[in-house]
């Protein structure tokens, strides 16, 4: 428990337990408030999961974005065009009942389902907000960024049956299959895990295209050919089969389809690997044979995900993980369990007594291409994304013609700006609600102000941990800023007036009470939450007993991939890069990586913060000195990238480095110029995604695009 101080002048310190939500980690963290203002954020050492990890984003974000001098303190309604930038202050009523009135008349004239809404996710409680609005109006069609961050593994571990997301055991592992991921910039907590694994005599393996700090400490090294991780994985499985290295009795006991995969697995020599990858096949053998000693555990990232074949890359790592026996044991990959009695977010997404009829989440936009990732049966039921901007430009399959936004910065962080900026002109209306101007916020009819993470509560269930962590309200709101809730609760009762509600699926008043919902009987009380900022609970190994698949085990072989009419075993697909004929390589010949993750930065949050714009001013270009020399470009270079099958270009400052392979560029993403002068700030010179198409080929489970490893050229800025 931690105590508040008092100072000379007998102003009262309070030192409050709370949870750091900058981004997906979220470490334990005390926060230091005097006088209802927050001073300072330190780690929590006392956190069972983050033990006193933590990085700038926690330290400066949190205050930065609230006691921002640009922080958004006021309802606004625009006066000029969209995009102009003329904007007149109201107050909440008005601002709500001129967006009831236009929601209302979008509804009447074209239908619920033209209604549609935009969020991170459903993995917190403003996410659940926006989705029980929709729903309450009539509609599923509701939008979320995973489908670029995170969906192909999270739709392959459901398909798997593999429910092990941040449960990587590397503090009691022999060894660590790092894939992908670049835990030193993106996960503080594993990175000081990862460091202590090596400093006891443990191994590590890294999977990965770029030289990432943990290949600096790793045992070995595979730098494959972006997008042929599958073959990789593959080979693996193969090894493991033909060594008889997998777990025998797991496999018989706990598996589903391992004849068809270890026939599936047959045609991947690791031979044949290496000629798909580039990766000798002798190290390939030998990183099977290091991960099959045990106990080892599968650290995973984005690296492998945000493509089209990414689910099925990610299905070849985790059926390695199913035949290696290495699932819900000490140092493998833990099973998430929950306290019983307590749901998670996506639990309420899911709960039938939050559900429209089964007909119209049918017609949830994208759920009859990819009924895994949108409508009924989907990971989080949310839209497929370019669906539903493909929907508003052509009224195809029907109408969308007002959309809610909140929290996320689509313009920014979509593939494809200018069709996206293009679609969100030719609404009806579109409001938008958030704590700074963004650019996505630049196109709409009404801006709301939005609380930030010091001004709301929520939970974080930490399956790692294990353990249940509260961030709590700390602050009270700046200005006239709401949170999510509370715009939720504000729109429903004004359509609610006007007769355009369909039912009511927001029966919480405050973010307390939906805490309360969330903890339900399982013991952990808001008092304890709130005094020591977490809780723990009992957690036990080896439960075997019950997959979330069809077949209740691990399936090899998916039982619900095959219902869909896609190849139920994992496969390796050719990257589209490489399908390209010769004139277009030779028009496009580097391969351009995005999503380098950096310290200062979380997607596009923090662009305008003054001490992350002095760490790093500008976007980078990574590129291998030989690549720098064919190109005739130097370093600190102004460069601009164009890319196959997108318009225009993005500008980038070459940084050259051997990190990343020869005739392979990387850059980062949600890159934009708060403040400047520029058309979208920026959105269309600094940004990545504005250079990019988000128009396919579609992995054909999750609807995810190529965002890494498509073909591209530079030219001088």
């Amino acid at each position: 428990m931690h105590k508040s101080s008092a100072t000379s002048d007998s102003t009262e310190l309070k030192v409050i337990p709370s949870t750091c939500c900058e981004c997906a980690v979220q470490c334990g963290s005390l926060v230091h408030v005097r006088d209802g203002v927050v001073e300072d954020i330190k780690p929590n050492p006392n956190h069972p999961l983050s033990k006193g990890a933590f990085c700038i984003k926690g330290l400066r974000g949190s205050t930065g974005l609230t006691y921002s001098e640009q922080r958004l303190l006021h309802p606004l309604r625009r006066v000029g065009e969209r995009g102009e930038g003329r904007w007149e202050r109201i107050s909440w009523d008005e601002a709500l009942n001129f967006a009831a009135d236009r929601c209302a008349a979008v509804r009447q004239k074209s239908g619920p389902l033209s209604l549609v809404g935009v969020c991170n996710n459903a993995n917190a409680g403003r996410g659940v907000a926006m989705v029980m609005l929709l729903r309450s109006l009539g509609s599923p069609n509701w939008m979320i960024n995973q489908d670029l961050c995170g969906g192909c593994r999270a739709v392959s571990s459901r398909a798997t049956g593999l429910d092990i997301t941040y449960g990587e055991d590397i503090d009691n592992a022999r060894c660590a299959l790092v894939v992908g991921r670049n835990s030193y910039e993106a996960d503080p907590v594993e990175w000081i895990a990862l460091k202590k694994l090596k400093k006891r005599g443990g191994q590590i393996v890294v999977i990965d295209p770029k030289r990432t700090p943990t290949v600096g400490i790793a045992d070995l090294w595979l730098r494959p050919k972006p997008g042929t991780d599958a073959a990789i994985g593959l080979a693996a499985i193969r090894v493991m089969i033909e060594e008889s290295l997998y777990d025998n009795e797991f496999v018989e006991r706990f598996t589903h389809g391992f004849e068809e995969l270890r026939e599936r697995a047959c045609e991947f020599t690791p031979e044949r690997a290496a000629e798909l990858s580039g990766v000798p096949a002798k190290d390939i053998v030998a990183a099977t044979r290091m991960y099959a000693q045990g106990p080892s555990t599968f650290v995973s990232g984005h690296g492998i995900d945000a493509f089209s074949a990414g689910v099925q890359t990610f299905r070849a790592f985790h059926c390695l993980v199913g035949i290696s026996g290495n699932v819900d044991r000490l140092g493998g990959n833990r099973r998430v369990k929950k306290p019983k009695g307590f749901l998670d977010t996506l639990q309420v997404v899911h709960d039938p007594k939050f559900r429209l009829p089964k007909e119209i989440e049918n017609q949830t936009l994208g759920a009859d291409k990819y009924p895994l990732w949108a409508g009924p049966r989907g990971w989080q039921t949310a839209c497929h994304n370019p669906t539903v901007i493909n929907a508003i430009l052509t009224g195809q399959p029907y109408p969308v013609r007002a959309m809610y936004v909140s929290g996320a910065n689509i313009v920014v962080t979509y593939p494809n700006t200018p069709k996206t900026v293009d679609a969100l002109r030719s609404l009806d209306f579109l409001m938008v609600a958030s704590d700074t101007m963004t650019p996505t916020a630049e196109l709409a009819d009404i801006i709301l102000p939005k609380t930030t993470a010091l001004e709301e509560s929520d939970l974080r269930l930490q399956p790692g941990g294990p353990v249940i962590s509260l961030r709590q309200s700390v602050a009270a709101p700046r200005g006239e800023a709401r949170n999510d809730l509370e715009i939720a609760l504000g729109l429903f009762e004004k359509m609610q007036t006007r007769g355009a509600v369909t039912t009511n699926f927001l029966p919480w008043k405050t973010e307390d009470e939906f805490i309360e919902h969330l903890l339900g009987d399982s013991g952990i009380t808001l008092e304890t939450l709130r005094r020591d900022g977490y809780a723990t609970y009992p957690y036990s190994l080896e439960n075997f007993e019950k997959f979330p698949t069809p077949t209740g085990k691990v399936e090899l072989y998916s039982e619900a991939i095959a219902r869909v009419g896609v190849d139920p075993l994992p496969s390796y697909d050719e990257p589209t890069r490489d399908r390209a004929d010769s004139d277009v390589k030779l028009q496009f010949p580097l391969t351009l990586l995005t999503g380098d993750r950096e310290k200062t930065y979380h997607h596009s949050r923090f662009r305008d913060q003054p001490w992350a714009k002095k760490i790093s001013p500008d976007p980078r270009l990574l590129i291998h000195p030989e690549t720098a020399r064919a190109m005739s470009v130097s370093q600190d270079q102004w460069v601009r990238i164009e890319t196959l099958g997108a318009r225009g270009s993005c500008k980038v400052k070459v940084k050259i480095t051997e990190d990343t392979p020869e005739g392979v560029v990387s850059t980062g993403m949600g890159w934009w110029r708060p403040g400047s002068m520029t058309p979208g700030s920026g959105a269309f010179d600094v940004n990545i995604n504005s250079v990019m198409t988000y128009d396919g080929p579609w992995d054909p489970i999750s609807g995810s695009v190529d965002s890494r490893g498509i073909r591209c050229r530079i030219v001088a800025a």
